[in-house]
C-alpha cells in the first residue's frame, strides 16, 4: 500500500469511489473533501492506493482545521477517513493508518502530533483507531452529529 497526495490524475478512482449510507453518518464523500481542500491550502486529500486502487480516503488539516480540537499549533488533524465499503473488511484502514505516522514525519516535518476526532457512537472506528495507536486522552467535543472522541497519535 502506498499513500499518496491528491492530484487530478486521480480523479477517475475519485469518481469510482463508494460509500454506503451508514458510512456517510460518520463521514464526508472524497469528492467533497477535495473541493475543500481546492478552496483551503491548509487541507491535503491523500489516498492510499492498493495495486492501484483507492481503498482507503483521508483529509489531514492543518492550523484552524486543528484548531477545535487541539491547542497544540504543532498537531494535524486526521479527517473524512473512509474505506471503499468494496473493500472493508481487509485491513486497509488499519494499514492506512499504520503507515499514516511515517507519512506524516515524511511530508509535515513541524507536526508532532496527529488528532482525529470520532462520534462516540462510531465504535468499531474508535476501536481501530485505539488498535493503531491512537490514545482517549480525555478531550470530547460536540459535533454536528453528536458527541466526539478526540483522540491523538504523537510522533
Amino acid at each position: 500500500m502506498e499513500l499518496l497526495f491528491y492530484e487530478d490524475g486521480f480523479e477517475s478512482l475519485i469518481n469510482q469511489y463508494e460509500l454506503t449510507e451508514e458510512q456517510l453518518r460518520y463521514t464526508n464523500t472524497p469528492k467533497n473533501c477535495i473541493e475543500l481542500s481546492k478552496e483551503d491550502a491548509d487541507r491535503y486529500s491523500i489516498l492510499a492506493l492498493e495495486d492501484h486502487q483507492l481503498v482507503t480516503f483521508f483529509v489531514l488539516h492543518r492550523n484552524e482545521g486543528v484548531k477545535p480540537y487541539s491547542s497544540n499549533e504543532r498537531a494535524i488533524l486526521l479527517r473524512g477517513f473512509s474505506t471503499d465499503f468494496r473493500h472493508l473488511g481487509n485491513g486497509y484502514a488499519k494499514k492506512s493508518l499504520t503507515l499514516l505516522p511515517d507519512f506524516v514525519r515524511g511530508n509535515f516535518k513541524d507536526i508532532n502530533e496527529i488528532v482525529l476526532a470520532v462520534n462516540t457512537g462510531n465504535e468499531i472506528a474508535q476501536e481501530l483507531y485505539k488498535k493503531c495507536g491512537f490514545i482517549d486522552e480525555g478531550e470530547r467535543r460536540m459535533g454536528s452529529k453528536g458527541e466526539l472522541l478526540v483522540l491523538s497519535y504523537h510522533l
